[in-house]
């Protein structure tokens, strides 16, 4: 098993930070994150991973250790997050790729697989998210997200992680912790909150477009997998359905014991993907 090596890339104008994990040798693999989270989620999928495939996980911008947007948010962009892809694409001289996207990572990796990387993203992990989102679970994300929690101890901050992110279902302390030591950061005053900027909401306000992709994904060719957690507000079943039947029509994959999203850090998640990207 690999350990991780931490790259800061230059991306578009901006600083991308990238957890590498295995050899650049090996066939290349994208994992992208969530609206609120960072590549560090995928630790156990990419340590098992690595093995297989030279497995990328970065920071979306406003989030861990990647930079922020210029005042405003307007880079928090399905276009800037795009173009910041292909420059890290770039700069491992990088042509041929899968690509793993929870949530907000899923829909980056559809609107890539249908323009600038069509002919280049070969296998597409989408993890439980859709081309529309339901306003009940884009609601409940961004009431959080846009009201970040300041706390006293890191302690505290990962016990808020664990009441906020339930719906990832069952997960070992060690995740929850390494969860909270990723997150977190310090304010100028010493306490603790989280690890992204909180201007990313604006990708409910300023860019609500990119949340809205049917057209995309029913450009999609790359051989696809659809995942799902039975208990998602995010990704209804009717929705996944409809996924099935349009599109690259993918295999759809439910999860019993989750809602948003399956975190794919357990045996069997790590399996399921192995088999699917190895096809």
């Amino acid at each position: 098993m690999h350990s991780p090596r931490s790259t800061y890339v230059p991306a578009a104008g901006h600083e991308l930070h990238v957890t590498e994990w295995g050899d650049p040798a090996r066939p290349a693999l994208v994992m992208w994150h969530g609206l609120a989270r960072t590549g560090r989620d995928f630790d156990e999928a990419a340590a098992a991973l690595s093995d297989e495939y030279f497995v990328l996980c970065p920071d979306t911008l406003g989030r861990g250790l990647s930079s922020w947007s210029r005042p405003g948010g307007g880079d928090y962009s399905y276009k800037t997050f795009g173009d910041t892809a292909l420059a890290m694409l770039k700069h491992y001289g990088i042509n041929r790729l899968r690509w793993v996207g929870t949530s907000m990572g899923g829909l980056i990796g559809v609107t890539l697989a249908a323009g600038a990387l069509k002919d280049r993203i070969s296998h597409l992990v989408v993890n439980d998210i859709g081309p529309d989102i339901p306003a009940e679970g884009s609601g409940r994300i961004a009431s959080y997200v846009g009201n970040p929690p300041v706390y006293d101890t890191v302690a505290e901050l990962e016990a808020w992680l664990r009441e906020n992110y339930a719906p990832f279902g069952a997960n070992t302390d060690a995740f929850w912790r390494r969860m909270a030591d990723t997150s977190m950061r310090r304010t100028d005053s010493g306490k603790v909150t989280v690890h992204y900027d909180p201007a990313i909401v604006t990708q409910f306000t300023l860019h609500k477009g990119d949340l809205d992709v049917w057209d995309k994904y029913d450009a999609v060719t790359a051989r696809s997998l659809l995942l799902r957690g039975a208990a998602s507000d995010v990704l209804p079943a009717a929705v996944a359905e409809e996924m099935t039947r349009r599109g690259p029509k993918p295999r759809l994959v439910t999860f019993p014991d989750c809602g948003h999203a399956p975190t794919l850090a357990s045996e069997a998640e790590i399996a399921l993907l192995r088999e699917f990207l190895a096809q």
